[in-house]
């Protein structure tokens, strides 16, 4: 059991109150309550009862260049909000915050060296300013509305000011993770066929000079880029091809600072981000512009409870969709300070994470439990110099958070008086669905919350029956979803059908994740119950890894299995099936090799197995699930299914 330790309280500043504690839940204190945008229940029985309703009044909170006429069309699978209505996702974050936040910081960026003379810091004008001169370059570079635009950058701001530039244009953005292979942004852009990619020379990595242009020029090999702008970050040397690549400052230095905003219809493509899917090839997520831009206002809003003052710091990566919704689009669209860090959390030392919530005198944190767990492993010595006395509002997301990650999240960052917004959602969701409102709890450690408010859940069993008391089973979204939920997977509408809607019918979204309910009603995630593991907070599939293993000509055939990991959630575990014609030793570094240049580091197995053979039914399918008990030395149950049952013994050997 763990000591839980609490800071002493400071009677004479009541905003240094500890949270209130009944049993195992934590409410917040009334003085957090009391200045909280959601302070009482009413708002989820107003939801309840009338859920498109609802959404339409909080739709008015956006600036819509035209009103729509149907808020909420539904022909199950497909569905549609705020049809016919007419906005721009950058006019939002910007434009409409000009009149009285002009001078009022919109985006901090601190590089990874703390050597750096100077962090870069944008206005909401200057950031308004940089958005139209690359508008209007990239329209001088044939860019038109509704063209793809790659974007593979690093956490620069350049960043923020490319996915801006895009949506005021009506230009659809992809961005890649700049940790991504070449071959990972390849397929990425051989899918959405974009003709201009943005990247950077390179970035720094632990101190280190990543050459990111490199990997672009890879990558953009077979495809239909027919254009290169390149961001000066690392001074590092590159090759260059005259007429196709451009320095990103040459392009807007000479253009003009106004560029009008595009009228974009509610339904109009907005962005793709690829995802893990159950097979080999990512799948390309499509967000559309009136719901998405709808959600991400309201949820930043309500979820992290914004104010003027706040300085945001979330540390996801724009290359996934946390990134996406809440390190820039959110915190602009309710025109607060947005904090982008270029570098590791923990590098030059452990607490680099904690000496930019100081210096920035950061308001909200929100992480991933991979992070929380690595500086919990590093010591709550280091956090003694700390006193975080700006921090009011702590998050987490990625995956779901064990109770001593959340305890010592709460009593050492938090200082035992910061509520913890727990957050599930997922690239396919566009935004938060369910968490604790921060100004009305409860917070249970390693428990979600509650369903946000107009949004529908329940937890079915195979039968499609909902469990009742703590049984668990598939989380499901029920009608009308959530204006920011995806309207389908890029040029396959077979794979949006078979992956979201198939398995309870048509008006039911699948969402893949496995829950159960407490008798308070909070949702606990469980985990996937499909094929897709999740390594420090990001999706990578099973199919992905073995199609790279796979590709190796002494590999007849692999499986990867996904297993608890302390510091990144899950680790992916591989077996594979080896020819006996080469050292063991050299091809599992040939397979490490492998995947990095396939998909990236981020999925570098824990460990490789050779083997003779894997185990199989009679009709030849692959029982990852018994790998998955040999290794964790659970019950392996019944096997009279298996074609080839001496093969338990022989893996379990290699063990």
């Amino acid at each position: 059991m763990l000591k839980k330790v609490y800071p002493e309280r400071n009677s004479d500043d009541p905003s240094r109150a500890l949270l209130e504690k009944r049993g195992d839940l934590y409410y917040p204190t009334k003085e957090f309550q009391k200045k909280a945008w959601i302070n009482n229940g009413k708002i989820y029985k107003e939801a309840e009862k009338a859920p498109i309703k609802f959404w339409e009044k909080l739709a008015k909170e956006i600036y819509w260049q035209k009103k729509w006429k149907k808020a909420f069309l539904h022909k199950p699978p497909y569905f549609e909000w705020f049809s016919g209505g007419k906005l721009n996702l950058s006019e939002n974050c910007l434009d409409k915050n000009i009149p009285k936040l002009k001078d009022k910081i919109a985006l901090i960026w601190e590089p990874e060296s703390e050597t750096e003379t100077a962090n870069r810091i944008f206005t909401y004008k200057e950031l308004f300013q940089e958005v139209n001169k690359l508008a209007n370059a990239l329209k001088k570079l044939g860019v038109k509305k509704g063209d793809r635009v790659g974007i593979y950058l690093p956490m620069i701001p350049e960043i923020v000011v490319s996915m801006l530039a895009c949506v005021r244009i009506g230009a659809v953005h992809t961005v890649v993770f700049s940790a991504f292979s070449s071959q990972s942004l390849k397929v990425r852009l051989q899918d959405t066929e974009a003709k201009v990619l943005i990247t950077a020379d390179g970035y720094y990595r632990r101190g280190q000079i990543i050459n990111l242009k490199q990997n672009a020029d890879d990558g953009i090999n077979e495809t239909k880029v027919e254009k290169v702008v390149v961001v000066k970050r690392a001074g590092n040397e590159v090759l260059w091809r005259e007429g196709r690549d451009f320095w990103f400052n040459d392009l807007t230095k000479d253009e003009s600072d106004k560029c009008e905003a595009e009228s974009m219809d509610s339904e109009d493509p907005l962005f793709l981000l690829y995802t893990s899917g159950s097979t080999g090839k990512p799948k390309g997520i499509l967000h559309t512009c009136g719901g998405y831009t709808v959600q991400t206002k309201v949820t930043g809003k309500f979820i992290f409870d914004f104010h003027n003052q706040d300085i945001f710091w979330c540390t996801s990566d724009p290359g996934w969709i946390t990134g996406h919704t809440y390190t820039i689009y959110s915190p602009l669209l309710n025109g607060i300070t947005t904090l982008l860090f270029e570098g590791a959390p923990d590098w030059p030392t452990p607490d680099r994470w904690a000496k930019i919530i100081e210096k920035h005198k950061v308001t909200i944190f929100y992480t991933a439990p991979t992070a929380i767990r690595m500086f919990e492993k590093y010591g709550a010595e280091i956090l003694k110099k700390y006193k975080f006395e700006k921090l009011r509002l702590l998050g987490t997301v990625g995956e779901p958070i064990d109770e001593a990650a959340w305890l010592w999240y709460f009593n050492e960052a938090g200082k035992g008086r910061c509520p913890i917004v727990d957050t599930w959602w997922q690239t396919e969701t566009g935004g938060i669905l369910i968490t604790s409102l921060p100004g009305i709890g409860p917070f249970r450690p390693a428990f979600t919350g509650l369903p946000f408010p107009g949004v529908r859940f329940d937890i079915l069993d195979e039968k499609g029956k909902s469990c009742s008391g703590e049984k668990e089973g598939n989380l499901v979204i029920l009608p009308p979803f959530s204006p920011g939920l995806l309207r389908g997977i890029y040029k396959n509408p077979e794979k949006y059908l078979e992956t979201y809607w198939s398995q309870y019918g048509k008006n039911v979204y699948f969402t893949s994740d496995g829950a159960y309910k407490d008798k308070d009603g909070l949702i606990r995630i469980i985990g996937r119950v499909d094929d897709v593991i999740k390594v420090a907070g990001h999706r990578i599939t099973t199919g992905e890894l073995e199609a790279a293993i796979n590709s190796h000509f002494s590999i007849d055939e692999s499986a990867v299995i996904g297993i608890p990991d302390k510091i990144k959630g899950e680790a992916p575990i591989v077996f594979a099936v080896y020819k006996n014609d080469k050292n063991k030793e050299e091809l599992k570094k040939e397979l490490i090799d492998k995947i990095k240049k396939e998909i990236g580091p981020i999925a570098l197995p824990k460990e490789i197995y050779l083997v003779e053979d894997l185990p199989k039914t009679r009709s030849g399918k692959i029982m990852r699930r018994i790998l998955r008990k040999i290794f964790t030395g659970e019950e392996l149950g019944d096997l009279s299914t298996l074609a080839n049952p001496e093969i338990i013994e022989k893996i379990k050997n290699l063990m």
